[in-house]
């Protein structure tokens, strides 16, 4: 693929340039909590620094490393990427001017998943060879190295290669990296870290999970082991997913009811691998991703390892700052913001700063997180933050359920739950409760969500909204009511018996019709339905129907009555038989289901 213009015109350098930011007023007092340190909060003014204040970070053993989250690059629509790299240009070079190790990190998604030439070609860009030797001209162009990790479609070259170890290798020539993870030292003691994403054709189930495979896990629980914070390291951690437990924002239409929020978000127990390493090793100080294409005006865009205690319950997030990264082009951005991020750090702690893309490049600082001793440290914001009221109220709001909320809801003496209080479900319901066995279910914004028990934080969809609008939900014992024995005369008597957690039954209960429906669970115990499955089992599918609409058109070319459909056989299984008698769905694949379909189209389920 030829190369734009414009990209070439990224080689031109930038004149030299202090960044303006936001300088906090004097900080409230510390005070340690639970033998943590917590900072009060702080209210910081929102004047720029002008040319003669001293705005950065004091000198020392410094660095500065811009984060850039999800390009998504498209040959045609350069623009953002020349000014964004241009605003990064300035900063990086008036850090290097003062003797400032830089760097730049890319969270990856490096390139659109679609065709960028739709007239020729539909393959799509999104991990090409095409997509990743642009995306290394855009990295390499920022005058100082740079680091880059997997996202989920970066392995996403499905017609150029026919196996993730192929598309995988062209990712790391292309971009000079001899694996999907690196470990860089970027000042005294301090390291940068990436995990990449290395499974795509192979992923289980949706195609936007991001999978760390097992060898990248134990190359970094070892990292971790042998930079221990006792000897002085700190660690920055770079995902293109953030790890489940970090308490950031995510989309309850998007990413929630993919069940694709997380690092190896179906997993199991390596979905909580991450947040155990944070738990356990304090040199993981900070811990930055993108993913969500979300701009970074929100509090919970950065979230501190602990809270005062009156504010809520305390997190277990170690000594790890957490941080969501937005994106550099407007095309691709959730909520019309196009920002990335800053580090500006010393020995003493760091800035996490936000460079604006639509105000010009301007930098703002973010928060301040300071070492308290080698296993703590103190964040501080530095400004208010903003919700995005201009896109419809609780468009980005996302409710997560802490333990001692007033939505928890409890069994009654009967082991019966009634999670909605006798009234239906409607968009404005919030509730979660414990299962016996462990599992946390809850509603909101009309679904029933399963929540993970460690963290609370959100799975994926159990019952959608189409589904559970207009019913209650109630919690019944489902198991063997007693325990009995044969007693001495023959007959049966109660005894006290050791058993496992009691069964239950998660109920939809439908007042006007007088129906129940029973949610059942997953083979593995879970709840949330993984209902996006990979986008290769899917792209196939597709093909097969489209061979069949052809193959109506052949064989009935003048349809004298109603138009005939294509159905596709891939579930919903509904049957509760022991014995396959048959693999119709009433209403969906049954020869007598009434056809609304015009010629060729597939029937929606």
């Amino acid at each position: 693929m030829q190369r734009p213009a414009l990209l070439i015109a990224l080689a031109a350098a930038a004149t030299g340039f202090s960044a303006p930011t936001l300088r906090p007023k004097a900080a409230t007092p510390l005070r340690a909590i639970n033998d943590e340190i917590i900072e009060s909060p702080t209210f910081y003014a929102d004047e720029l620094c002008v040319e003669d204040d001293e705005c950065a970070v004091p000198d020392g053993n410094q660095f500065c490393v811009a984060v850039l989250g999800d390009l998504h690059m498209d040959p045609r629509k350069m623009d953002d990427y020349v000014s964004g790299r241009e605003h990064v240009v300035k900063i990086l070079e008036d850090a290097q001017g003062r003797g400032v190790e830089t760097a730049v990190v890319s969270l990856g998604d490096l390139g659109e998943s679609k065709s960028v030439d739709p007239e020729n070609t539909a393959e799509l860009f999104a991990g090409t060879t095409a997509c990743h030797e642009l995306a290394a001209e855009f990295l390499g162009s920022f005058g100082t190295d740079y680091e880059v990790i997997g996202g989920n479609h970066d392995l996403e070259g499905i017609d150029e290669f026919a196996t993730d170890e192929e598309n995988l290798e062209a990712f790391c020539r292309i971009h000079g990296k001899p694996s999907a993870q690196f470990s860089r030292q970027i000042a005294e003691k301090t390291l940068l870290v990436g995990l990449g994403s290395t499974v795509f054709r192979e992923a289980k189930y949706t195609s936007h999970e991001v999978i760390i495979d097992d060898a990248q896990i134990a190359w970094f629980e070892n990292l971790v082991e042998t930079h221990p914070s006792s000897e002085g390291w700190k660690i920055f951690v770079f995902t293109h997913a953030p790890p489940i437990g970090s308490g950031l924002r995510v989309l309850q239409n998007n990413h929630v009811v993919n069940g694709c929020c997380w690092l190896n978000h179906s997993g199991g127990a390596t979905t909580r691998k991450f947040i155990e390493l944070v738990r356990k090793h304090r040199c993981i100080k900070a811990w930055f991703s993108g993913h969500f294409h979300l701009g970074q005006d929100y509090q919970d865009s950065i979230t501190f390892p602990s809270v005062d205690p009156s504010e809520g319950p305390y997190p277990n997030r170690g000594s790890c700052v957490f941080a969501q990264t937005a994106v550099m082009r407007g095309g691709a951005s959730r909520d019309g913001r196009q920002q990335s991020r800053l580090i500006r750090g010393d020995e003493k702690g760091f800035e996490i700063c936000t460079i604006d893309h639509k105000r010009g490049g301007i930098v703002r600082l973010d928060a301040t997180i300071s070492y308290t001793d080698e296993n703590h440290e103190v964040g501080v914001y530095a400004h208010g933050h903003d919700e995005v009221d201009e896109m419809g109220g609780d468009f980005l709001r996302v409710y997560s359920p802490t333990e001692g909320d007033e939505c928890f809801v409890d069994y009654d003496n009967d082991g019966y739950l009634d999670a909605t209080e006798s009234t239906c479900v409607d968009g404005q319901t919030i509730a979660w409760w414990k299962l016996s066995c462990g599992r946390v279910l809850g509603v909101y914004d009309g679904r029933l969500i399963e929540y993970d028990p460690s963290t609370l934080a959100p799975l994926g969809l159990v019952v959608g909204q189409d589904e559970l609008a207009g019913r209650r939900i109630v919690v019944v014992p489902s198991g063997e009511e007693s325990c009995q024995v044969e007693g001495a005369d023959g007959g049966r008597e109660v005894a006290d018996c050791e058993t496992e957690a009691e069964e239950q039954a998660v109920c939809l209960i439908d007042d006007a019709t007088g129906s129940v429906t029973v949610v059942q669970p997953n083979e593995d115990g879970s709840y949330w339905r993984k209902i996006v499955r990979n986008k290769i089992v899917r792209m196939k599918e597709k093909r097969r129907v489209e061979a069949a609409a052809r193959l109506v058109d052949e064989i009935f070319p003048a349809h004298e009555t109603d138009q005939p459909t294509v159905f596709s056989s891939w579930g919903p299984y509904t049957q509760i038989s022991g014995t396959a008698s048959k693999t119709r769905v009433e209403g969906v694949t049954s020869a007598r289901a009434p056809s609304t379909t015009k010629l060729g189209e597939v029937k929606s389920r």
